[in-house]
């Protein structure tokens, strides 16, 4: 191991204080770069970089790497071990669409729920009420009857300590009090385990992968492509979602341009032309 890698090492693990797991990473991909050098790391330039970066194809690899690598040239800059640092910058991370449900395949795992006992009647109100608020699943939980007037719901410990005033559907309010009537425990909390606690997030998951197959926030993508498909204003999903900006909303006007292309190849007489 070179001096330079040697004090790389110590700074992260004394100055910076990072965990056991993160340095022994750092460590093994600067010293499979290293290796692959056959020469004291700190004289490594840009093109050592792009060839040892050659013989990985996942990006997430090669931006793993990366990281390792800018880090600590840019330690050897400041500590003047280094004039000028060789960077490359790492791949841009793809967004992928998000896994949703369509009404259907919601409607039909509800019906799995047998509604024999107070619980059953949770989950199926639970399930529903994701669906219809598209709440994140830290918040539902948090949730207590005062927060309910009339058809609105106010969620109040949303992400930045924001309030949001959210409209539930009258169906999905008839649902919720048919489980709160039938519910043994008392709590000002709506959403409760089976000894009356305040439900946890193990539950909720457990909940929907039951009946759905799915996590919770996947009902609450369900919820917004719902919205956008069905012409929604995106400014007025954001406010919904309680998203800070617009541009984590944006991710829905890609499934609204596949619906389209969707559409357009379906039934557009020229799709279905020879070429």
């Amino acid at each position: 191991m070179s001096t330079a890698l040697e004090a790389f090492i110590e700074y992260i693990t004394v100055v910076k204080g990072l965990s056991k797991k993160s340095i022994e990473a750092y460590s093994g991909d600067l010293l499979d770069f290293e290796s692959f050098l056959k020469k004291d790391v700190i004289n490594a330039k840009l093109d050592d970089i792009l060839s040892y970066l050659e013989k990985y194809t996942n990006q997430n690899s090669i931006n793993r790497k990366l990281s390792a690598i800018n880090t600590f040239f840019k330690f050897c800059e400041k500590e003047n071990f280094i004039d000028d640092r060789p960077i490359l910058k790492q791949f841009k991370r793809q967004r992928n669409l998000p896994i949703l449900l369509e009404y259907e395949d919601i409607m039909q795992g509800l019906k799995l729920i047998k509604k024999k006992s107070w619980i059953d009647y949770r989950d199926y109100a639970y399930i529903l009420f994701l669906y219809a608020t598209g709440v994140r699943v830290s918040e539902s939980i948090e949730i207590r009857k005062d927060d309910i007037n009339g058809e609105w719901l106010k969620i109040r410990s949303a992400k930045g300590d924001k309030q949001r005033m959210v409209p539930i559907a009258k169906f999905v309010l008839k649902v919720l009090n048919e489980y709160l009537d039938k519910r043994e425990k008392k709590s000002e909390y709506i959403w409760l385990n089976y000894k009356g606690d305040k439900m946890s997030r193990i539950t909720a998951f457990k909940i929907t992968k039951k009946y759905l197959n799915v996590s919770p926030h996947v009902l609450r993508h369900s919820f917004a492509t719902s919205l956008v498909l069905g012409g929604a204003d995106l400014r007025v999903v954001q406010e919904l979602l309680g998203h800070s900006t617009i541009l984590t909303t944006q991710i829905y006007t890609h499934i609204q341009q596949k619906n389209l292309e969707q559409t357009v190849m379906e039934f557009h007489p020229l799709s279905k032309e020879a070429i």
